[in-house]
């Protein structure tokens, strides 16, 4: 039987100032997304993305992530102690993100996105999403070292005990998260996308592989009653939003197969030319 370390979850300390493994981890998720995305756009399928508009996904995307994210974690798992206690909506570095909520932020920030450049919404999350799991990967680490979301009571021999929780040995679920999550989906989504693919495909190969992992993960993770709870069949808040994560993946692969090949020439970037020198 194993005990969880409890790690402090301040990683540094700098007087009034605090830097939490949290937060750390999601920078680092940005880092790899970053970097990814730099190698995506030299090595990958041809894409409408430049560097120039890698940064600008990156800022629109984190911003979609926190705001979301929050937002889904106070409307869908704990809505009435944020009811009672708003200012801890603003507490970010305790935790608390939705990934279903920081989805659809990041949708609505690519869609703000794509309209300023000109381009297809879809062009730009078929290029970002391959780049997404390994800093979900990154938050699973960070939600383990917090010693939240803690798994079911178990009997297998890695069974973890959360002091905190009681004296049960639970399913360090946080880990498998990390694996299905960080490891498993990436290498599903990065392989699928290694090749040309129809505008949106790959938006609704994450969609599906992302709510099955997630789904399979619940099946060990402590539920949290949330909005909805423990429903019908037994089934959590993170089945229950994952379905329709699911089933609008399907249908954006399906239509997504009737669609031709999407041009994905690089976009224009605004650099002025080169004045000709003249003789004098």
């Amino acid at each position: 039987m194993l005990v969880h370390p409890q790690i402090d979850p301040v990683a540094i300390s700098l007087g009034p100032v605090s830097i939490h493994w949290y937060g750390l981890m999601y920078l680092i998720g940005f880092l790899l997304f970053f970097m990814l995305g730099r190698y995506r756009i030299k090595y990958g399928p041809k894409t409408v993305v430049t560097n120039e508009l890698l940064d600008d996904i990156l800022f629109y995307g984190m911003l979609g992530v926190i705001i979301g994210g929050r937002l889904g974690h106070v409307l869908f798992y704990q809505f009435g102690y944020y009811l009672e206690n708003p200012l801890s909506i603003f507490a970010i570095w305790e935790g608390g993100m939705s990934f279903h909520g920081g989805f659809l932020g990041v949708i609505v920030a690519m869609v703000i996105l794509a309209r300023k450049h000109g381009v297809h919404w879809l062009n730009i999350t078929d290029f970002g999403v391959p780049l997404v799991p390994l800093g979900l990967g990154a938050g699973r680490i960070g939600n383990f070292i917090n010693g939240e979301l803690w798994g079911r009571p178990t009997d297998v021999s890695w069974g973890m005990v959360f002091p905190y929780v009681d004296d049960l040995p639970r399913h360090p679920s946080q880990l498998y998260q990390f694996f299905l999550e960080g490891i498993v989906l990436f290498l599903l989504v990065w392989i699928y996308s290694s090749k040309s693919r129809p505008m949106g495909a790959v938006t609704g190969m994450f969609m599906i592989g992302y709510g099955v992992v997630r789904s399979i993960a619940e099946f060990f993770r402590e539920p949290t009653e949330g909005f909805m709870g423990l429903l019908t069949f037994g089934v959590s808040m993170g089945q229950w939003l994952s379905i329709p994560m699911i089933m609008a993946g399907a249908a954006l692969i399906v239509w997504a197969g009737r669609q031709p090949q999407a041009d994905n020439k690089p976009v224009a970037t605004t650099t002025r030319p080169r004045r000709k020198k003249t003789k004098s």
